[in-house]
């Protein structure tokens, strides 16, 4: 798939990577009590720097770092305790490792202190819509901009994946406004958001249309509940499923892939990778 708008090359710093001929993992970070499946693991700063060196060392490139929890019922984090949480661990991974760090946040405010504290891109699961400065922060330190599809009641009348594509332009067009580079917009389809596990399919089935709008797209649908409810298993068991999830991403458009299970997952990436013609064989350090 050629990105109609978008850069597909990316460098930060030591760290650079082609999305024309890579897919590329994010890895998992909460330096929370309470996300859905890894809470309170990793909310000491020696235990999320070890688990950050592993998960580069199995294949991630991106270390996404979230300090409030987006599962459903969590309890608001105020956005001092939400910096508290992950500027200092920001500050130790940028220090310690050679990584890129994106910030798992919607507070625009959050962001910049983030990116100040190392981080080069924004993950905003409102897509710039709860807090529209965040776009301009974004636009201020030439960061890319990760706009996630969601919405606060989860209606939909017309076609459901012309329904996402037309909130996700609302999501572009408020970060062209604010500045942002067509090159520094990315999409996510919000798998798991204002969504029911049949929605959640259609908007896996809808993934090419997603990526025929131009933009790299992350692909976030490690160990959700539609996969949970698919195949009735707890969260602990849903690696495989995430994997067939993942591939199928590959294959239909998407080039970076937010996931727990790094290790296995960049394992199936690879491969895909090869399969689909987006590397060859050659290119692999076997």
């Amino acid at each position: 798939m050629e990105l109609a708008n978008a850069k597909e090359r990316y460098r930060f710093g030591n760290t650079e990577w082609d999305f024309g001929k890579e897919t590329v993992i994010m890895g998992i970070l909460n330096v929370t009590p309470d996300s859905f499946s890894d809470g309170g693991k990793y909310a000491q700063i020696d235990a999320a720097l070890k688990h950050a060196e592993q998960m580069l060392k199995d294949g991630a490139k991106i270390i996404d770092i979230g300090g409030e929890s987006t599962r459903p019922g969590h309890a608001p984090v105020s956005l001092e305790e939400e910096m508290e949480r992950t500027a200092p661990v920001i500050e130790a991974l940028t220090r310690e490792l050679d990584c890129v760090i994106s910030i798992d946040t919607y507070k625009a405010d959050v962001a910049e202190e983030a990116l100040k504290a190392g981080a080069k891109i924004i993950n905003d699961i409102w897509g710039a819509k709860r807090e529209r400065r965040i776009a301009e922060v974004a636009a201020t330190y030439g960061a890319p901009i990760i706009l996630m599809h969601n919405r606060e009641i989860a209606k939909y009348a017309g076609p459901f994946i012309e329904e996402i594509i037309s909130d996700l332009s609302e999501s572009i067009e408020i970060a062209r406004l604010a500045g942002v580079p067509e090159g520094n917009i990315w999409l996510d389809p919000g798998i798991g958001f204002a969504k029911d596990t049949e929605q959640n399919v259609l908007a896996m089935r809808g993934l090419d249309r997603i990526a025929e709008m131009g933009y790299p797209v992350l692909l976030g649908t490690s160990r959700k509940s539609m996969i949970g409810n698919i195949l009735n298993l707890p969260v602990e068991e849903r690696m495989e499923g995430t994997g067939a999830t993942v591939c199928y991403g590959v294959e239909h458009g998407c080039h970076i892939m937010r996931v727990h299970d790094v290790k296995a997952i960049s394992r199936m990436v690879r491969m895909m990778d090869v399969l689909t013609g987006k590397s060859n064989v050659e290119d692999k350090d076997f």
